[in-house]
């Protein structure tokens, strides 16, 4: 500790001040004062090389007071221009192009994109694979531009709302089960065919089946039987000529008696064969045709 004295003198008075007085210096000399700039001189020159990372950052990530390169903040949403690669799930609410563009979604295995409700469980999914396009929903639903539904599917139907469903393949439709539609017709030009190769093949109506081929005609071709039934009414064939080509023909009459003529008989199962024709009924004389 330096320690000062003050002494109060006269005017006139010389007083000898002592040779040997201490002398101290105030501030860092040295080593300590060389590592000081040397630390100094460090932090300016980490200072600057942050100054020039960030503006190098600044200029490759293309930050800018609107966004950040191609993605623009505004006040709908982002806007985002040219093409886009995300490497983990995006969260969004509306995914929309541009009015003179179409948007593009690709990814080199699939694209997923999923619906979640309050609690975080996935309640829609749709997945575009290499292989497949898979929905996963309780109701799959397409609609026309104002709004009608065209094509609906869930766990208990399929419904087609467009006015007329053309099947263009080569072998037409396949079936497992069964199909109910008002209306069955081909291209004008094609012909139309209700086969089943394996099985049985039953139309069925509550009040009728109207079968119609104006330029045409129809033909049925089974293995096995053909059965015409009407519960409640009766079986009309209205034709100019009815032709049964292949049914059973009774024993001839004395020659000249029938003059070509024949009837239709009926068996009790409904098998139909010829008869002679009379001046009365002869298909009881060739009853044991039914058997």
């Amino acid at each position: 500790m330096v320690r000062e004295q003050y002494t109060t003198i006269t005017e006139g008075t010389h007083i000898e001040r002592p040779e040997n007085q201490a002398v101290y210096k105030i501030g860092i000399y040295g080593w300590r004062k060389r590592c000081l700039y040397l630390f100094v001189l460090l932090l300016l020159i980490v200072l600057l090389v942050n100054f020039a990372l960030t503006i190098w950052i600044l200029r490759v990530m293309w930050f800018s007071p609107v966004g950040m390169g191609h993605l623009h903040v505004t006040a709908d949403g982002l806007h985002l221009e040219g093409e886009s690669e995300f490497l983990f799930p995006l969260y969004v609410k509306e995914i929309r192009s541009r009015v003179d563009s179409s948007l593009l979604l690709q990814s080199t295995q699939n694209v997923t994109m999923n619906a979640r409700n309050t609690e975080g469980e996935v309640t829609g999914r749709l997945k575009v694979g290499p292989q497949m396009v898979e929905v996963q929903s309780q109701q799959f639903q397409i609609h026309s531009k104002d709004g009608k539904p065209l094509f609906t599917v869930d766990e208990e139907k399929v419904m087609v709302g467009t006015d007329k469903l053309r099947v263009t393949g080569p072998e037409g439709a396949l079936f497992e089960h069964s199909v109910e539609t008002p209306l069955v017709r081909p291209d004008p030009p094609q012909d139309l065919r209700l086969e089943s190769p394996t099985r049985s093949l039953s139309m069925d109506a509550p009040k009728g089946i109207h079968i119609q081929a104006p330029a045409g005609k129809i033909e049925a071709l089974t293995q096995m039987d053909i059965v015409l039934q009407s519960s409640d009414g009766t079986v009309v064939l209205d034709a100019e000529t009815v032709c049964l080509p292949e049914l059973a023909l009774g024993s001839q009459g004395p020659a000249g008696s029938s003059q070509g003529l024949y009837e239709v008989c009926v068996c009790p199962d409904g098998k139909l064969y010829l008869s002679v024709a009379d001046m009365g009924t002869t298909c009881h004389e060739h009853s044991h045709l039914c058997l």
